[in-house]
């Protein structure tokens, strides 16, 4: 990286032309001056798109206008609290229940997978269906409007449209990602198009403030992915590093408690989310380091020295009016995966311990693609 200064903790990158926020105090303080540091660029794609890719968004009527994360007009108060009614604490501790449901019933059918095929995917078996399922139910949507296969549908169009606006996609895989992101906002303006849809969940409820259907799909668009695919990212990390050291897996197996913990430091070292975006609107000043105007900046939310013993997590759900309004209930899903795993799994390994499994690393998200395990052999020195 080019700095503007050696180890400065606001610095140019020449080659990215982004500003670069390392230090947490500077990230914090970037966050809570909305005015000057605007949310604007927060779901403006990284690589530019091609002429071919933007013929077949605009073919499907695609648009996001700012309406929570890249709102910075006095509109975004009013969403924001219609959003955060459906994620109240109550409501969020109401869903452990549900969530621990939904993890046992895929867990019993990883299990089983196991058994007959030696290894399985915990990934694609486990954690990635719960968080899905349990978004759609709490914004009011019906598993069965979604497209055949359902959730695994869900789960597609998320990564496609996260390596679509965080990516670096070539020319040829960009068209590939903007079909499948064209193909989610096509479902997603039947979905407020129905006339039920407008009278119940959160689509109703926006509707009910006067957002109209364009407004209501970049929303959904946004939420339906952030509020599901990050989590199940985040429990994949905490999952992952376990199984690296199976010690950790086995203390929390026989200590369940322990894993609020683990989870909190995966916040705080490592989120789903290690990056977020800002513009800056004016010439103004940051850690005494001068930006100008127009600035693009990457701030680093996690691994900047957050501590997870005072609930300080890294900046990894942001700070301010754009505070991640899932926060406790990723942080809750995450745990309970965690539990879960441990509970039903005790005795597996990582299937290839030799080789690194491999990672989704975008500008704004990362986690591993897959986590293949198999069952220890007799041989118990194969899980510790």
């Amino acid at each position: 990286m080019t700095e503007t200064s050696h180890g400065c903790p606001v610095s140019f990158d020449s080659e990215t032309g982004y500003w670069r926020v390392r230090d947490r105090a500077a990230v914090k303080a970037a966050l809570l001056r909305p005015d000057e540091f605007l949310p604007s660029n927060a779901l403006t794609a990284v690589t530019e798109l091609s002429a071919a890719s933007l013929r077949i968004l605009q073919d499907a009527r695609f648009a996001l206008p700012p309406i929570l994360a890249s709102n910075a007009s006095d509109s975004h108060g009013a969403v924001r609290r219609v959003v955060t009614r459906f994620f109240t604490p109550a409501k969020v501790a109401a869903s452990e229940e549900r969530i621990r449901e939904l993890v046992r019933d895929r867990l019993a059918l990883a299990s089983a997978d196991l058994e007959a095929h030696r290894t399985v995917d915990l990934v694609g078996s486990v954690i990635e269906s719960p968080p899905a399922a349990l978004l759609l139910e709490m914004i009011g949507i019906d598993i069965d409007d979604l497209p055949s296969p359902g959730i695994p549908i869900l789960k597609r169009w998320s990564r496609d449209s996260l390596e679509l606006f965080w990516g670096w996609p070539d020319p040829q895989r960009q068209r590939e990602l903007a079909k499948s992101a064209a193909d989610f906002y096509r479902w997603l303006i039947g979905q407020v198009r129905g006339d039920s849809a407008l009278e119940r969940g959160l689509f109703g409820a926006l509707h009910r403030i006067g957002l109209t259907q364009p407004e209501i799909c970049s929303l959904g668009y946004f939420l339906l992915i952030a509020g599901q695919e990050t989590t199940s990212q985040l429990a994949s990390i905490a999952v992952l590093r376990l199984l690296e050291k199976p010690s950790g897996w086995h203390a929390i197996m026989e200590n369940p408690a322990l894993a609020a913990g683990h989870v909190r430091r995966i916040l705080a070292a490592e989120s789903s989310v290690p990056t977020w975006r800002r513009k800056a609107a004016r010439d103004t000043v940051l850690d005494g380091v001068a930006v100008p105007a127009g600035a693009e900046l990457v701030l680093d939310l996690t691994g900047n020295g957050g501590n997870p013993d005072t609930m300080d997590y890294g900046l990894a759900f942001g700070a301010g009016i754009h505070r991640c309004v899932g926060a406790k209930l990723a942080e809750l899903e995450a745990r309970v995966i965690v539990e879960e795993c441990t509970a039903a799994l005790p005795s597996i390994r990582l299937a290839d311990s030799g080789s690194a499994p491999h990672w989704v690393r975008l500008l704004s998200f990362q986690a591993p693609a897959t986590i293949v395990v198999s069952r220890c052999d007799a041989d118990a020195a194969q899980c510790s």
